[in-house]
Protein backbone atom coordinates (compact mmCIF):
# COMPACT_ATOMS: atom_id res chain seq x y z
CA UNK A 1 0.00 0.00 0.00
CA UNK A 2 1.15 3.71 -1.02
CA UNK A 3 2.02 5.83 2.16
CA UNK A 4 0.37 8.84 0.04
CA UNK A 5 -2.87 9.69 0.42
CA UNK A 6 -5.42 11.96 -2.24
CA UNK A 7 -4.94 15.65 -1.38
CA UNK A 8 -8.36 16.76 -0.35
CA UNK A 9 -10.47 18.67 -2.04
CA UNK A 10 -10.71 22.16 -0.86
CA UNK A 11 -13.98 24.08 -1.36
CA UNK A 12 -14.33 27.70 -0.17
CA UNK A 13 -17.22 28.03 2.34
CA UNK A 14 -20.41 28.82 0.68
CA UNK A 15 -21.05 33.01 0.88
CA UNK A 16 -24.13 34.11 2.68
CA UNK A 17 -25.97 36.75 0.74
CA UNK A 18 -25.01 40.36 2.63
CA UNK A 19 -28.66 41.25 4.42
CA UNK A 20 -29.92 44.63 3.06
CA UNK A 21 -29.97 47.50 5.18
CA UNK A 22 -33.43 48.65 6.43
CA UNK A 23 -32.53 52.39 7.05
CA UNK A 24 -35.63 53.28 5.43
CA UNK A 25 -37.60 52.28 8.80
CA UNK A 26 -35.49 54.44 10.60
CA UNK A 27 -35.65 57.37 8.55
CA UNK A 28 -39.57 57.20 8.23
CA UNK A 29 -40.63 56.20 12.46
CA UNK A 30 -37.76 59.30 13.32
CA UNK A 31 -39.28 61.58 10.65
CA UNK A 32 -42.70 60.71 11.88
CA UNK A 33 -41.74 60.80 15.25
CA UNK A 34 -40.83 64.47 14.93
CA UNK A 35 -43.05 65.77 12.62
CA UNK A 36 -45.84 64.23 15.20
CA UNK A 37 -43.65 66.02 17.86
CA UNK A 38 -44.16 69.61 15.91
CA UNK A 39 -47.00 69.43 15.24
CA UNK A 40 -48.25 69.28 19.50
CA UNK A 41 -45.52 71.72 20.48
CA UNK A 42 -46.93 74.15 17.30
CA UNK A 43 -50.38 73.50 18.87
CA UNK A 44 -49.79 74.22 22.34
CA UNK A 45 -47.60 77.19 21.76
CA UNK A 46 -49.01 78.68 18.81
CA UNK A 47 -45.74 79.44 17.19
CA UNK A 48 -46.09 80.28 13.66
CA UNK A 49 -42.03 79.72 13.06
CA UNK A 50 -42.61 76.09 13.50
CA UNK A 51 -45.06 75.77 10.26
CA UNK A 52 -42.03 75.54 8.36
CA UNK A 53 -40.77 72.83 9.51
CA UNK A 54 -44.04 71.01 9.84
CA UNK A 55 -44.90 71.33 6.13
CA UNK A 56 -41.09 70.26 5.10
CA UNK A 57 -41.18 66.94 7.52
CA UNK A 58 -45.06 66.18 6.35
CA UNK A 59 -44.27 66.68 2.42
CA UNK A 60 -40.99 65.36 2.47
CA UNK A 61 -41.57 62.08 4.70
CA UNK A 62 -43.41 59.89 2.43
CA UNK A 63 -41.60 60.03 -0.84
CA UNK A 64 -38.14 60.11 0.61
CA UNK A 65 -38.81 57.01 2.35
CA UNK A 66 -40.19 55.53 -0.52
CA UNK A 67 -36.69 56.29 -2.33
CA UNK A 68 -35.19 55.00 0.46
CA UNK A 69 -35.81 51.87 0.14
CA UNK A 70 -36.35 51.15 -3.76
CA UNK A 71 -32.56 52.21 -3.30
CA UNK A 72 -31.59 49.86 -0.34
CA UNK A 73 -33.54 47.45 -2.22
CA UNK A 74 -33.01 47.47 -6.10
CA UNK A 75 -30.44 49.76 -7.06
CA UNK A 76 -27.67 50.69 -4.02
CA UNK A 77 -24.96 50.26 -6.72
CA UNK A 78 -26.19 53.27 -8.21
CA UNK A 79 -24.55 55.64 -5.44
CA UNK A 80 -26.26 58.13 -3.20
CA UNK A 81 -25.49 60.93 -5.55
CA UNK A 82 -27.47 60.06 -8.74
CA UNK A 83 -30.66 59.66 -6.29
CA UNK A 84 -30.51 62.83 -4.48
CA UNK A 85 -30.23 64.60 -7.77
CA UNK A 86 -32.82 62.69 -9.32
CA UNK A 87 -34.69 63.47 -6.16
CA UNK A 88 -33.87 67.25 -6.07
CA UNK A 89 -33.20 68.26 -9.41
CA UNK A 90 -35.49 66.35 -11.04
CA UNK A 91 -38.41 66.82 -8.73
CA UNK A 92 -37.61 70.99 -8.89
CA UNK A 93 -37.29 70.61 -12.87
CA UNK A 94 -40.60 68.89 -12.85
CA UNK A 95 -42.54 71.33 -10.73
CA UNK A 96 -41.16 74.47 -12.62
CA UNK A 97 -41.89 73.00 -15.81
CA UNK A 98 -45.37 71.88 -15.03
CA UNK A 99 -46.02 75.18 -13.51
CA UNK A 100 -45.05 77.01 -16.70
CA UNK A 101 -46.74 75.10 -19.25
CA UNK A 102 -50.06 74.51 -17.08
CA UNK A 103 -50.32 78.39 -16.56
CA UNK A 104 -49.82 78.97 -20.48
CA UNK A 105 -51.85 76.02 -21.95
CA UNK A 106 -54.58 75.41 -19.99
CA UNK A 107 -57.41 76.93 -19.00
CA UNK A 108 -61.09 75.89 -17.12
CA UNK A 109 -62.70 73.23 -18.86
CA UNK A 110 -64.09 69.09 -19.42
CA UNK A 111 -60.89 68.08 -20.27
CA UNK A 112 -58.34 70.48 -18.17
CA UNK A 113 -56.98 67.58 -15.85
CA UNK A 114 -56.00 65.27 -19.23
CA UNK A 115 -53.79 68.51 -20.31
CA UNK A 116 -52.99 68.36 -16.50
CA UNK A 117 -51.62 64.49 -16.95
CA UNK A 118 -50.17 65.16 -20.23
CA UNK A 119 -47.77 67.47 -19.12
CA UNK A 120 -46.77 66.95 -15.84
CA UNK A 121 -45.93 63.11 -16.87
CA UNK A 122 -44.16 65.02 -20.13
CA UNK A 123 -42.17 67.15 -17.73
CA UNK A 124 -41.26 64.53 -15.73
CA UNK A 125 -40.35 62.38 -17.99
CA UNK A 126 -38.20 65.08 -19.36
CA UNK A 127 -36.46 65.72 -16.24
CA UNK A 128 -35.29 61.69 -16.08
CA UNK A 129 -34.09 62.11 -19.23
CA UNK A 130 -32.12 65.86 -18.45
CA UNK A 131 -30.66 64.18 -15.11
CA UNK A 132 -29.34 60.56 -16.37
CA UNK A 133 -28.60 61.28 -19.90
CA UNK A 134 -24.89 60.93 -18.89
CA UNK A 135 -25.26 57.11 -16.84
CA UNK A 136 -24.36 54.95 -19.32
CA UNK A 137 -26.88 52.15 -17.87
CA UNK A 138 -29.96 50.82 -19.14
CA UNK A 139 -32.41 48.33 -18.12
CA UNK A 140 -35.93 48.31 -16.74
CA UNK A 141 -34.86 47.68 -12.38
CA UNK A 142 -32.90 51.32 -13.25
CA UNK A 143 -35.60 52.67 -14.89
CA UNK A 144 -38.35 51.68 -11.97
CA UNK A 145 -36.26 53.08 -9.59
CA UNK A 146 -34.80 56.66 -10.92
CA UNK A 147 -38.09 57.35 -12.27
CA UNK A 148 -39.60 56.74 -8.48
CA UNK A 149 -37.06 59.07 -7.26
CA UNK A 150 -37.84 61.58 -9.95
CA UNK A 151 -41.78 61.03 -9.55
CA UNK A 152 -40.98 61.36 -5.78
CA UNK A 153 -39.02 64.49 -5.53
CA UNK A 154 -41.81 65.74 -7.86
CA UNK A 155 -44.58 64.87 -5.13
CA UNK A 156 -42.50 66.02 -2.17
CA UNK A 157 -42.35 69.83 -4.08
CA UNK A 158 -45.96 69.54 -5.08
CA UNK A 159 -47.13 68.23 -1.70
CA UNK A 160 -45.17 71.42 0.21
CA UNK A 161 -46.98 73.92 -1.60
CA UNK A 162 -50.29 72.23 -1.40
CA UNK A 163 -49.61 72.15 2.60
CA UNK A 164 -48.42 75.96 2.27
CA UNK A 165 -51.69 77.09 0.96
CA UNK A 166 -53.77 74.92 3.27
CA UNK A 167 -52.22 76.22 6.44
CA UNK A 168 -53.34 79.55 4.93
CA UNK A 169 -57.15 80.54 5.89
CA UNK A 170 -59.40 84.03 6.30
CA UNK A 171 -58.99 83.51 10.08
CA UNK A 172 -55.50 83.00 9.81
CA UNK A 173 -53.28 79.20 10.30
CA UNK A 174 -55.20 76.72 10.22
CA UNK A 175 -53.07 73.69 11.58
CA UNK A 176 -56.32 71.22 11.37
CA UNK A 177 -55.80 72.33 7.38
CA UNK A 178 -52.05 71.48 7.03
CA UNK A 179 -52.37 68.20 8.77
CA UNK A 180 -55.36 67.10 6.80
CA UNK A 181 -53.37 67.61 4.04
CA UNK A 182 -50.14 66.30 4.38
CA UNK A 183 -51.37 63.05 6.13
CA UNK A 184 -54.00 62.85 2.94
CA UNK A 185 -50.94 63.42 0.34
CA UNK A 186 -48.74 61.33 2.37
CA UNK A 187 -50.85 58.58 2.31
CA UNK A 188 -51.24 58.71 -1.69
CA UNK A 189 -47.88 59.47 -2.87
CA UNK A 190 -46.61 55.98 -3.54
CA UNK A 191 -49.36 55.38 -5.54
CA UNK A 192 -49.48 58.63 -7.33
CA UNK A 193 -46.57 60.69 -8.89
CA UNK A 194 -43.91 58.15 -7.55
CA UNK A 195 -45.98 54.89 -9.35
CA UNK A 196 -46.74 56.50 -12.67
CA UNK A 197 -43.18 57.58 -13.41
CA UNK A 198 -41.62 54.45 -12.09
CA UNK A 199 -43.76 53.02 -15.07
CA UNK A 200 -42.31 55.04 -17.45
CA UNK A 201 -38.91 55.15 -16.03
CA UNK A 202 -39.02 51.61 -16.49
CA UNK A 203 -40.08 51.76 -20.32
CA UNK A 204 -37.55 54.43 -20.74
CA UNK A 205 -34.21 52.33 -19.57
CA UNK A 206 -35.56 49.48 -21.23
CA UNK A 207 -35.72 50.82 -24.39
CA UNK A 208 -32.32 52.46 -24.02
CA UNK A 209 -29.83 50.92 -26.87
CA UNK A 210 -26.21 52.21 -26.99
CA UNK A 211 -26.54 54.47 -24.32
CA UNK A 212 -28.88 56.66 -25.50
CA UNK A 213 -32.55 57.28 -24.89
CA UNK A 214 -34.99 56.47 -27.91
CA UNK A 215 -38.63 57.57 -28.64
CA UNK A 216 -40.43 53.97 -29.41
CA UNK A 217 -43.77 52.65 -29.74
CA UNK A 218 -43.92 51.05 -26.60
CA UNK A 219 -42.74 54.70 -24.05
CA UNK A 220 -44.85 56.47 -26.24
CA UNK A 221 -48.13 54.29 -25.30
CA UNK A 222 -46.69 54.30 -21.74
CA UNK A 223 -46.61 57.54 -21.68
CA UNK A 224 -50.26 58.18 -23.14
CA UNK A 225 -51.13 55.66 -20.65
CA UNK A 226 -49.64 57.14 -16.93
CA UNK A 227 -51.46 60.41 -18.41
CA UNK A 228 -54.59 58.48 -18.58
CA UNK A 229 -54.23 57.74 -15.35
CA UNK A 230 -53.14 60.69 -14.04
CA UNK A 231 -56.02 62.17 -15.41
CA UNK A 232 -58.58 59.99 -13.79
CA UNK A 233 -56.48 60.30 -10.43
CA UNK A 234 -57.50 63.89 -10.62
CA UNK A 235 -60.94 64.01 -11.91
CA UNK A 236 -62.57 61.53 -9.22
CA UNK A 237 -63.45 64.27 -7.14
CA UNK A 238 -65.74 65.90 -10.11
CA UNK A 239 -66.90 62.20 -11.13
CA UNK A 240 -67.58 61.63 -7.76
CA UNK A 241 -69.92 64.78 -7.48
CA UNK A 242 -71.28 64.64 -10.76
CA UNK A 243 -72.24 60.95 -9.75
CA UNK A 244 -74.14 62.06 -6.50
CA UNK A 245 -76.10 64.97 -8.20
CA UNK A 246 -76.88 62.21 -11.29
CA UNK A 247 -78.49 60.10 -7.99
CA UNK A 248 -79.76 61.45 -5.43
CA UNK A 249 -80.12 64.98 -6.37
CA UNK A 250 -84.17 66.17 -4.88
CA UNK A 251 -86.61 68.20 -7.12
CA UNK A 252 -86.12 70.92 -4.28
CA UNK A 253 -82.15 71.26 -4.71
CA UNK A 254 -82.24 71.33 -8.79
CA UNK A 255 -84.97 73.89 -8.08
CA UNK A 256 -82.49 76.39 -6.00
CA UNK A 257 -79.59 75.28 -8.47
CA UNK A 258 -82.03 76.48 -11.27
CA UNK A 259 -82.71 80.02 -9.75
CA UNK A 260 -78.49 80.35 -9.46
CA UNK A 261 -78.87 79.32 -5.71
CA UNK A 262 -75.73 76.15 -4.73
CA UNK A 263 -77.74 73.78 -2.74
CA UNK A 264 -76.34 72.63 0.80
CA UNK A 265 -75.64 68.98 0.04
CA UNK A 266 -77.45 66.38 2.64
CA UNK A 267 -75.43 64.24 5.19
CA UNK A 268 -76.39 60.91 2.80
CA UNK A 269 -74.82 62.81 -0.10
CA UNK A 270 -71.42 63.76 1.73
CA UNK A 271 -71.34 60.32 2.65
CA UNK A 272 -71.87 58.99 -0.71
CA UNK A 273 -69.66 61.57 -1.94
CA UNK A 274 -66.64 60.11 -0.10
CA UNK A 275 -67.12 56.70 -1.13
CA UNK A 276 -67.41 57.62 -4.83
CA UNK A 277 -64.11 59.65 -4.46
CA UNK A 278 -62.34 57.03 -2.17
CA UNK A 279 -63.89 54.50 -4.36
CA UNK A 280 -62.60 56.10 -8.06
CA UNK A 281 -58.94 56.30 -5.93
CA UNK A 282 -58.39 52.71 -5.25
CA UNK A 283 -59.71 51.59 -9.35
CA UNK A 284 -56.57 53.83 -10.46
CA UNK A 285 -54.25 53.04 -7.74
CA UNK A 286 -54.78 49.37 -8.33
CA UNK A 287 -54.64 49.68 -11.96
CA UNK A 288 -51.16 51.50 -11.57
CA UNK A 289 -50.36 48.88 -9.48
CA UNK A 290 -51.17 46.15 -11.55
CA UNK A 291 -49.40 47.53 -14.20
CA UNK A 292 -46.54 47.60 -12.29
CA UNK A 293 -46.53 44.05 -12.13
CA UNK A 294 -47.58 42.84 -14.87
CA UNK A 295 -44.59 45.02 -16.44
CA UNK A 296 -42.02 43.66 -14.07
CA UNK A 297 -43.34 39.80 -14.48
CA UNK A 298 -42.79 40.49 -18.04
CA UNK A 299 -38.87 40.44 -17.53
CA UNK A 300 -38.00 37.79 -14.94
CA UNK A 301 -35.17 36.64 -16.74
CA UNK A 302 -33.16 40.09 -16.86
CA UNK A 303 -32.14 41.61 -13.31
CA UNK A 304 -29.54 42.88 -13.83
CA UNK A 305 -29.36 46.27 -16.38
CA UNK A 306 -26.86 46.67 -19.11
CA UNK A 307 -23.62 48.48 -18.08
CA UNK A 308 -22.81 50.45 -21.63
CA UNK A 309 -19.51 50.67 -22.38
CA UNK A 310 -19.79 53.35 -25.16
CA UNK A 311 -19.06 57.14 -24.55
CA UNK A 312 -22.27 58.76 -22.44
CA UNK A 313 -25.33 59.98 -24.16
Amino acid sequence: MSGYRPTPRITSPPVRATARPHHWVTFFLTGLLLWACTVLVTFFTDNSNLVPTIVLLGSFLVPATVVIWAYERHAADLGPGLILTCFGIGGVIGVLGASVLESYLLSPSVWMYVGVGLIEEAVKLAALVLVCRRLRVGGLRYGLVLGATVGAGFAAFESAGYAFNAVLSIQGLSLDDLVETEILRGVLAPVGHILWTAIIGGVLFRERRGGRFRLTAPLLLTYLGVSLLHALWDSTSGIAVWLVARTTTSDFQRALFDLGYMPNPSGEQVHLYTVYDTAGLLVVSLGGLLWLRLLVRREPTAPIPAQYSSSPA
